[in-house]
């Protein structure tokens, strides 16, 4: 998908704050350092509309972008090793939980996973949790471009087993660097939110 138009739309903590637009969203979920904002970067064209931070846990709201008036963005606060206080990361936790519980025009999550490593404890919880909610996951195997191509299969395969991962979900590579698998997850996206649209009854 061609990005034409990107807007930082809405920030919010709870539904009352979220935007009123009947437009479909796809979460963004991740570990804390795991270059969420890099992929959103990378996926819309701009360069520093999500912020990159070297301190993890920065994100602390869910922050909406609208991509071209026909699809929000969401991204959530990172989970794993932020070094924050148990109460806020508490917070944290009751925010992104009401939100996937509740949103209606929420159509799928991209939980996105470091594809040099195994997924950790907090991958498999998250990924368990979204499941145990019937929610579509799109896995996304970041930073590609820091290992061979011909090791890619074996990383994946760790990470299908290891998530013991649902054959409905696709699980893509990318690179913010390289930007392999852009387009691939744009089309992965875009499929979701159409088969969404037409399952909803008129």
């Amino acid at each position: 998908m061609k990005v034409t138009n990107v807007e930082l739309h809405t920030v919010g903590v709870k539904p009352e704050q979220y935007p009123k637009t009947l437009l479909p969203e796809v979460a963004l979920a991740g570990r804390s350092n795991v270059g969420k904002s890099s992929f959103i970067n990378k996926m819309i064209n701009r360069k520093g509309l999500a912020r990159t931070s070297q301190r993890p846990g920065k994100t602390q709201t869910l922050n909406f972008y609208m991509v071209n008036e026909m699809v929000m963005l969401v991204d959530v606060p990172g989970y794993g090793f932020a070094k924050v206080p148990k109460k806020e990361k508490e917070a944290w936790g009751k925010m992104i939980e009401t939100y996937i519980q509740q949103r209606e025009q929420l159509k799928a999550v991209v939980q996105i996973i470091d594809i040099r490593h195994k997924p950790s404890a907090d991958d498999q919880m998250m990924y368990e949790w979204l499941k145990h909610y019937e929610m579509p996951v799109i896995l996304v195997a970041t930073k590609a471009d820091k290992i061979p191509k011909g090791k890619y299969e074996k990383h994946l395969k760790e990470i299908r087993t290891c998530l013991n991962k649902h054959p409905d979900d696709p699980l893509l590579i990318f690179s913010s660097e390289t930007a392999i698998g852009k387009e691939q997850i744009w089309n992965t996206i875009l499929k979701f939110i159409n088969e969404k649209k037409s399952e909803t009854p008129e």
